[in-house]
């Protein structure tokens, strides 16, 4: 008799527990050969003094296990708390989000009933990684961080998963018209490895008409994959156009630990009135039992929730209105259909998912290739200077920085808020107590040193002003390795 897989499982917080409950009922009828390994997180953890939201004890289980199966939960606002979600897949390597959103017309009601797409997420860095900063009593920054690395690892990932797939094309959503070094950095290396996949087709499209193409014409995508913030949105509004985000599952893949769950939250609201649709959870479980090799379980329970659907058995935000079931009873429909067929879907079979002829063996973290070499050269151009000031005007600030200059720098530009406002400033420009003063390298200059910042810093200190950051300017093999300000 095979062995039980161990798995870590949490049944989370709001709706976690009850959406839980009945899948793993499923999951046990079906005949799924998991041992599972129940721990707390969520909302009742941190509030225990816990400001990760999770034990050391239970991280443990994450690592020894490595798959997690769990129920959303809350994320007390304020106070410091850290997302937890954000947190296990940053800590665990969890780099590749995958989010399937296909419509069930007509049982599902829809306005895209031929959508089918994959959203591969980048889910490490980005915004996400949570770098805020108060910098003035007026301005907050968060550090938009994208690295090569971790753009390959996602962009091959992508390319890979249609491969084995069959699917036939992969897109890539931006924003590097405006973000032209971090999306840039994005789009460039999807242009990269989209050269190693020449049966696939391959676009782009710039974030916010990629968006409205697919909420108006879904059915154009396949597999699109995007940087970490872009990607939550994005599968979160293609699920809801399929017919409810509560359909839609999510697994979290790492080189050694995946994750699994439904895209929704803990809907407090809902909470502890049997009403909630597991079918989200419900297919995070199929996902991680076709990741552990069991793939005839998986189609077993995904062809009876197919046939559930097809029977019109639906929880209260599928019914809309109509006759609707309560969550335990949706799972017990879902367990009278174990080992029936749809006939409306094609029946789902995953033993029959191999790679095509030739292909080789699909990785789930191939190395990282075409790595900069170490030997670029960088160059060190200026420097971005950053004050508080609420008493200087543009002008009055520009003639002092310029003085405070010295023979290494010459003032190139003042910003605020990203916009120019020295030198020919605009007085309708609106400003806040936060500015940027560039200093890049005088004529007379070969060279900047740190040195040289140092003894500017030391200027600007002495004439009493308060510079709360600094951030170096550096060319790489001649190429600025920053952006201009606007009006530069």
């Amino acid at each position: 008799m095979p062995q039980k897989r161990a798995i870590t499982i949490a049944r989370g917080d709001g709706i976690g527990p009850e959406i839980m409950d009945a899948t793993l009922k499923i999951l046990e009828q079906a005949g799924a050969m998991i041992e599972p390994e129940f721990i707390d997180i969520g909302e009742k953890v941190y509030l225990a003094g816990h400001s990760s939201g999770i034990t050391e004890d239970d991280w443990e289980s994450l690592r020894r296990t490595k798959v997690f199966f769990k129920g959303p939960i809350t994320t007390p606002q304020g106070g410091g708390y850290k997302s937890l979600n954000v947190t296990i897949r940053k800590t665990l390597g969890l780099y590749a989000n995958v989010r399937p959103n296909v419509s069930y017309a007509p049982f599902v009601k829809t306005k895209h009933p031929n959508m089918n797409i994959v959203i591969i997420r980048e889910n490490e860095e980005d915004l996400y990684a949570g770098i805020e900063h108060q910098q003035t009593p007026e301005v907050v920054q968060c550090l938009k961080l994208i690295t090569r690395p971790g753009c390959e690892k996602i962009i091959r990932y992508a390319f890979e998963y249609a491969r084995k797939n069959n699917r036939k094309k992969v897109t890539c959503f931006t924003k590097d018209n405006i973000m032209k070094l971090t999306d840039g950095l994005f789009h460039k290396v999807f242009n990269e490895v989209a050269k190693e996949y020449p049966q696939l087709e391959t676009e782009h499209w710039i974030i916010d008409i990629g968006m409205a193409k697919i909420a108006d014409t879904p059915q154009d995508f396949d597999v699109i994959v995007m940087p970490n913030l872009y990607g939550d949105i994005a599968s979160d509004v293609a699920a809801q156009i399929t017919g409810s985000v509560g359909l839609a599952g999510s697994a979290n893949i790492g080189d050694h630990v995946a994750m699994f769950e439904a895209i929704h939250g803990s809907a407090p609201d809902i909470a502890g009135k049997g009403i909630a649709n597991p079918s989200g959870l419900i297919h995070g479980a199929i996902m991680m039992l076709v990741h552990i090799g069991q793939p005839e379980v998986a189609a077993r329970i995904h062809n009876a929730w197919l046939k559930t659907i097809e029977d019109g058995v639906h929880t209260g935000d599928i019914a809309k209105g109509g006759t609707s079931v309560g969550t335990m009873e949706f799972a017990e429909a879902v367990i009278a259909r174990l080992g029936q067929k749809p006939t409306s879907f094609e029946p789902v079979n995953y033993t029959l998912e191999k790679e095509p002829e030739g292909a080789t063996e699909f990785q789930l973290a191939p190395m990282v290739k075409d790595r900069p070499p170490a030997d670029v050269v960088r160059e060190l151009d200026g420097v971005d200077v950053f004050l508080f000031n609420n008493e200087l005007t543009p002008d009055e600030m520009g003639e002092k920085m310029t003085e405070l200059a010295g023979d290494d720098f010459e003032l190139a530009v003042i910003t605020n808020r990203g916009v120019k406002v020295y030198p020919n400033s605009f007085p309708e420009t609106f400003t806040t107590d936060h500015w940027r003063c560039r200093f890049q390298k005088s004529e007379e200059q070969e060279a900047v040193t740190n040195e040289d910042i140092l003894g500017l810093l030391s200027r600007v200190e002495q004439a009493g002003l308060d510079f709360i950051k600094v951030e170096n300017l550096y060319r790489f093999d001649g190429e600025l390795g920053y952006s201009l300000g606007q009006g530069q």
